[in-house]
């Protein structure tokens, strides 16, 4: 089968993968669309390995998958299904044709809509995730660092369970754009605003009830504090790639705030499709959108573009799906 590998720092080639073979459990998936993910960008495309650690396993990075079943050896998963699928770390990333896996990481989706919105849904699953840990938001101020895919995705679930006022930010204007047409009610750009007086205007010099960090930058944490009231609750999304990066603050800021702080990383927990599949039922019944979040397509002969189109920030992009098979 054909695959994408990274053969070198954020390049590309097509290889000859063996195609998966199944053992007793497993379901094999016919891909159909994947999504790139942020994380992908500075773990992967864009990571810090060594000469001799090259090339990456192939397919790799890609673990926003839908694909459609075309084998099962497990009676919970239907041959023909379409499904939302999340590879293992011993696994082939979503850069191929097929790839295989057992129930409990694969999501069934309706056979209506396009596999390039619906896999939309992983993501925003995530979200849900860390979102429920901010509890009732009604009447609440919530501040959004980053308006990429994850943060847009923290505006849309913010403005359907009513917080009275959402905030988002990013330094790229046509994200703040989508963040209004999603539900923000407020946007700041911090590179030609003063980013602490409208929120001071905003909350009446209060602070914000709940601030979300989902930039990928280390400097962000501190940022949170400062926009922070006292008492209040900050939730961190933030993957920065690498060890090295170190978050820094005026630590009399950070006591005198009292804030609650909360990592959430749903990967990580004994659950980790849960929120996915609570996301595709709320999807499916019209209270969520994910597909709106894409913003462009790409074949899979593509891929190289689509990549660097994403990590480049090019052409206004928010998130792309890379169509794998038409099938």
């Amino acid at each position: 089968m054909k695959a994408a590998q990274l053969f070198a720092p954020s390049k590309f080639r097509f290889i000859d993968a063996e195609e998966p073979k199944l053992i007793d459990g497993e379901s094999k998936i016919k891909i159909l669309s994947t999504s790139v993910c942020g994380s992908d960008i500075h773990s992967q495309f864009r990571g810090d390995f060594k000469e001799e650690e090259y090339p990456r396993p192939p397919g790799m990075p890609c673990h926003e998958i839908v694909g459609k079943i075309v084998e099962s050896k497990n009676s919970l998963i239907k041959k023909g299904q379409r499904v939302i699928v999340i590879p293992g770390r011993d696994n082939y990333g979503g850069l191929t044709e097929y790839i295989k896996q057992t129930p409990e990481r694969i999501i069934p989706i309706p056979d209506w809509g396009s596999s390039d919105e619906w896999v939309m849904c992983q993501h925003t699953g995530t979200v849900l995730f860390s979102a429920k840990k901010w509890g009732n938001p009604a009447g609440k101020t919530i501040a959004i660092l980053g308006q990429g895919g994850i943060g847009l995705s923290f505006t849309m679930i913010a403005e359907k369970q009513g917080a009275e006022n959402i905030i988002g930010i990013d330094l790229l204007d046509y994200r703040l754009k989508k963040a209004i047409e999603l539900g923000a009610t407020h946007t700041i750009n911090p590179s030609n605003e003063n980013l602490h007086e409208n929120i001071n205007e905003i909350t009446k010099g209060i602070g914000v009830d709940i601030v979300v960090d989902a930039t990928g930058d280390p400097s962000a944490f501190e940022t949170s504090i400062k926009l922070i009231k006292r008492y209040g609750l900050i939730i961190s999304f933030s993957l920065t790639g690498s060890d090295s990066k170190r978050s820094s603050f005026i630590h009399t800021d950070f006591m005198r705030k009292a804030a609650k702080i909360i990592p959430t990383q749903m990967s990580r927990t004994s659950e980790p499709t849960k929120e996915i599949r609570e996301i595709v039922k709320l999807k499916e019944r019209g209270w969520i959108d994910p597909g709106k979040l894409k913003s462009h397509n790409f074949d899979f002969i593509d891929v190289q573009k689509a990549y660097d189109t994403y990590a480049d920030y090019q052409n206004n992009v928010i998130k792309l799906a890379i169509n794998i098979s038409n099938d």
